[in-house]
């Protein structure tokens, strides 16, 4: 007989007797189907079609930990204490179709089941212990909540299991993963990976996971690239129920989120080649068991894969258990006697027929190297365990309450029933051996931290996770994520850590602008505008540099502004107090030639007297300039106005004293005395010092309000910060100028009325175009000044002051050096008379 014909006479369950027994249903083995007798399921009878013939090797951990568990149990005097726990297995079915044919095994006690039959007068039958698959119980709960059987899920969370109004006997020892999306997008954060694949079962429970963790990629800046929801009602899988898998290896994304049971995964087998699937990364939610793949290429396809998985601590004493169980310990169990067979190819005597030796006494299952059994990597094995002991204490609690209840108890019913057990399972607790209280209370708070593992598949069927970092949910710190990237090894096709992104990031300097019709992790980078910087990557807007700081070249961060302000070691400040100087000594000397030559008629001409306070208020006005030049400072800004405003003053009266003083002498020659006791008492002199003192008086209010002060410019030039004086009050400065304005219009007036007059010693010509030349350089300087800004601004008003000034000097007493100097005849009274004579001939 050959191997498999052999185990088909085996009955595909495992019974250890007790006087209460407790159930397993656990992940052993799936079913093919003999795809040409499918058709007749409806009309024969289907097992006669159906072969066992595909075992999960390394799932048999389970029922170890079952039976360990039991032992431990049986051997502890304080627990049910003359009372033995038995144990019967089943295999659970990732099918609806098979799903209730063990349950109903369990219910009838026997085999085949009978529906809605048992032979017994009263059941053993206490418990039911499940999870995993985690749609196991969803499926057979329906048919134990009939007979309010109690069931313990130790599988993964299932919010749709607590709705007491469809599951009122079921227990989840289970923690909720409820903080799973949160330790997932913190993943995709720390490894930059914003574009994402989502596949979850088309289910309510892959609904709630899809719901969570969208709101926390939302919260923290991730987009979904593909969001693929696989059917999970399905008895086989053919290539058309794959219709996703294009999409999948289209899709732009290079990471890829998987939660659910190995349902989700089993359509991916039917890739044909699946070296297509390099350059993909997959994070896997929920601890899927790896064990329950039994392709090899598709654990290929997963190798380098990351998933969160909860603490399994190691269950005390289960190695040696473990390292002693042999079919000789356990000739009831069927599944021990094909491992056995199949990797020892051994048996006990006659404990199966044909052409089969002997076991050696030194065989164990930690001698196994290919399918090795790992507990550390298969799915919730703690829970398991501790729900056996869960349901143990409420038994013990049951069987042993107080004297009162349980005479009154026995009385009603003279045998302990399964829904009895109820009240004592939900005040049940203990403390297992890695320290962590354990209750079955609905309201059981999220996972206290997940380990992050990297599941590696080598050739030769050796399979590793190893642990990479974790993931504490609500840590103190707000950095419930650690990861140590060295030890992780990438799936083929990477050669270092992945990007997978649906725009690169932007680089300081720029910003995202949103692509319009797309996810917000899609979008554009923009350089940031003149005058503003970003210094972080993915900066979604601008910012302006403080007003000391200007941004650089790239953009990406401030650099210091440089103060400048118009210094004299600036070739415009040289060149402007150079000239300033120049004419400050050339002014003296026509001062001291005036001087020397006081008496000569030319310089006696219309109004001497006028003539020094002209000239010296037109050093003063050459040497102010130089107050504009330098570093300001208080003393400076102060000075700078005061001292342009009263100097230019002095000199503009002076101007039209003097132009009085020709009109007057004038008008002295014909008949009558006023004009003639003016000009004499020189009444024309005192209109220097009355539009000084008005003048005076307009700089004492400005100073007494909002006199000028030091301030800065951040605007004028991006990068640098320019000293000014500010004027403070600025109607104060426009009252000085409008003074000036209004003696200089009003001089050339008078000198322009007054130009032709026939009087030999007239200087009203010269007069009159010098402050032609003055009001032309001012009525030029007001729009220039207000276009300028800065040190150039200053310059402006230095030019200004310097052109009006020589306009004035070179109008007015130029001519008279031209003939102190060159024409010495002309210098007297008869010289000048003859010259008029002459060239009025």
């Amino acid at each position: 007989m050959s191997f498999k014909d052999c185990y088909q006479c085996m009955q595909p369950s495992v019974y250890t007797d007790g006087d209460l027994v407790l159930g397993g249903f656990l992940p052993l083995y799936t079913v093919v189907h003999d795809s040409e007798a499918q058709w007749k399921f409806f009309v024969t009878s289907p097992r006669k079609h159906v072969t066992f013939d595909v075992f999960n090797f390394q799932n048999y951990g389970y029922a170890l930990i079952f039976r360990f568990a039991v032992e431990e149990i049986n051997r502890n005097p304080l627990l049910l204490p003359n009372i033995s726990l038995g144990v019967r297995l089943y295999n659970a079915f990732p099918s609806v179709v098979r799903t209730l044919e063990s349950v109903l095994g369990w219910l009838s006690d026997k085999e085949p089941p009978i529906p809605n039959y048992t032979c017994q007068s009263h059941t053993k039958n206490m418990a039911v212990i499940a999870g995993i698959p985690s749609e196991f119980l969803e499926q057979a709960g329906a048919l134990l909540e009939l007979y309010r059987t109690p069931q313990i899920s130790h599988g993964t969370f299932g919010p749709l299991l607590k709705t007491k109004d469809q599951f009122s006997s079921l227990y989840q020892i289970s923690l909720n993963h409820s903080c799973l999306a949160s330790g997932l997008v913190s993943l995709l954060i720390h490894f930059g990976w914003t574009w994402v694949s989502i596949l979850v079962p088309d289910d309510p429970k892959g609904e709630k996971f899809l719901w969570d963790l969208r709101k926390e990629m939302n919260i923290r800046g991730v987009c979904a690239a593909l969001i693929e929801k696989i059917p999970v009602t399905k008895i086989m899988y053919i290539p058309r129920d794959a219709k996703y898998l294009p999409r999948v290896l289209d899709s732009s994304a290079n990471a890829f989120i998987i939660y659910g049971e190995i349902s989700t995964l089993l359509t991916m087998a039917l890739i044909d080649d699946y070296n297509f699937m390099t350059h993909k990364i997959w994070i896997i939610a929920s601890q899927l068991d790896f064990s329950l793949i039994s392709s090899f290429h598709l654990l290929d396809i997963f190798h380098g894969t990351l998933f969160f998985s909860h603490l399994n601590a190691e269950i005390p004493g289960f190695k040696d258990f473990f390292r002693t169980v042999t079919p000789s310990k356990y000739p009831e169990d069927v599944f021990l006697t094909r491992y056995w067979l199949f990797y020892f190819n051994c048996s006990l005597a006659g404990a199966v027929r044909g052409e089969i030796h002997e076991c050696p006494p030194n065989a164990s299952l930690e001698s196994v190297t290919e399918h090795k059994i790992d507990t550390t990597v298969m799915k919730s094995t703690n829970d398991l365990y501790n729900a056996v002991h869960m349901v143990a204490r409420a038994l013990h609690d049951m069987v042993f309450m107080d004297e009162e209840t349980r005479h009154q108890m026995e009385a009603e019913h003279p045998a302990f029933f399964p829904w009895q057990l109820h009240p004592f399972l939900k005040n049940a607790h203990l403390e297992n051996s890695a320290g962590e209280h354990v209750s079955l209370n609905e309201n059981r708070n999220c996972v206290s931290r997940y380990d992050i593992m990297n599941f590696l598949n080598f050739p030769g069927g050796l399979r590793l996770s190893m642990k990479v970092g974790e993931f504490t949910p609500q840590h103190r710190s707000g950095q419930g994520l650690m990861i140590q990237e060295e030890l992780i090894e990438w799936p083929f096709g990477f050669t270092q850590t992945p990007h997978s992104v649906c725009t690169n990031s932007c680089d300081p300097g720029f910003i995202k602008i949103t692509q319009d019709w797309k996810p917000f992790c899609c979008f554009d980078c923009i350089a940031c505008p003149e005058g503003e910087m970003s210094n972080h990557t993915d900066s979604d807007t601008c910012m302006e540099c403080p007003h000391s700081q200007y941004p650089n070249m790239e953009r990406n961060r401030c650099v210091p502004k440089m103060v400048v302000f118009l210094a004299y070691d600036d070739p415009l400040g040289m060149a402007l107090a150079c000239t300033a100087l120049g004419f400050s000594v050339i002014t003296a000397v026509v001062l001291w030639v005036f001087v020397k030559h006081r008496d000569s008629a030319i310089v006696k001409a219309n109004n001497r007297t006028l003539s020094y306070v002209l000239l010296l208020s037109l050093l003063l006005c050459f040497l102010c300039s130089l107050l504009f030049i330098g570093r300001p400072d208080t003393a400076t800004c102060i000075l700078r106005q005061i001292t342009f405003g009263v100097v230019f003053t002095v000199a503009v009266s002076a101007v039209l004293a003097k132009t009085i003083t020709v009109i007057l002498a004038f008008k002295a020659l014909t008949p009558g005395r006023t004009m003639r006791r003016l000009l004499l008492s020189g009444a024309s002199n005192a209109v220097v010092p009355i539009c000084s003192l008005i003048q005076l008086i307009i700089c004492g209010v400005w100073l007494g309000t909002s006199p000028p002060f030091v301030d800065t410019d951040t605007h004028s030039e991006p990068r640098h910060i320019i000293i000014v004086c500010n004027k403070g009050s600025v109607p104060a400065f426009y009252c000085v100028l409008g003074v000036l304005g209004f003696l200089a219009l009003g001089t050339f007036f008078l000198a322009y009325q007054a130009r032709n007059l026939p009087d030999t010693f007239n200087e009203a010509k010269f007069l009159t175009f010098s402050m032609l030349v003055f009001c032309s350089v001012w009525v030029t300087f007001l729009p220039v000044y207000h276009s300028t800004q800065g040190k150039v601004m200053v310059a402006v008003e230095i030019f200004s002051i310097l052109a009006s000034s020589v306009g004035l000097l070179g109008c007015i007493f130029a001519p008279k050096c031209y003939v102190i100097f060159l024409h010495p005849d002309r210098n007297t009274s008869k010289g000048l008379r003859n010259k008029t004579c002459f060239e009025e001939k």
